[in-house]
């Protein structure tokens, strides 16, 4: 998959959750303990886990231009089951959305997409356009109009179907 750097902020934990499925193999890290730590997530958590994956990936996709790989429930309607509170620092008077309960997985990304969308990052992180790939990454591009997640890997298998279509 990629070999780009992680996106920036919270941005690196919805990065990090839509990667958790390997689309070309099936691997799936969520089915073991070690792949769920890092989330925090509980083997009974995993469906609702994987359901706002896909809805995320859906999301990344068409921030790339491109149509839901499948049917998922809507990202607004499972973010919408996620409060956010208004944090104002006392010293500074900065002010940051954070959930209103740190541990549920689907606080945490309400917050990093709150984040993302008050940074104006949101719509760089963005899913491969290779539909067996779908990769999650964050476009660094200057235009903003990242493809793949690698052009050595997806990138070069597109313009070489390209290419052999040609003939």
């Amino acid at each position: 998959m990629s070999e780009r750097s992680p996106a920036p902020g919270g941005l690196a934990l919805v990065e990090s959750l839509v990667n958790t499925l390997d689309i070309e193999s099936g691997a799936d890290a969520l089915d073991t303990a070690d792949g769920r730590a890092p989330f925090g997530l509980a083997q009974d958590e995993v469906p609702a886990a994987r359901e706002l994956r896909e809805s995320l990936r859906a999301t990344l996709l068409a921030h790339a231009g491109h149509p839901p790989h499948r049917a998922v429930t809507p990202l607004g309607e499972l973010l919408a089951a996620a409060p956010l509170l208004v944090r104002v620092d006392a010293g500074d008077g900065s002010a940051s959305l954070t959930p209103a309960d740190e541990g549920p997985l689907l606080s945490r990304v309400a917050a990093a997409v709150a984040e993302a969308l008050v940074a104006g990052t949101w719509s760089r992180l963005k899913a491969c356009e290779a539909a067996d790939c779908y990769w999650a990454y964050y476009d660094r591009s200057p235009a903003g109009r990242g493809r793949w997640c690698s052009m050595q890997v997806c990138g070069a298998r597109a313009k070489m179907r390209r290419y052999r279509a040609k003939d």
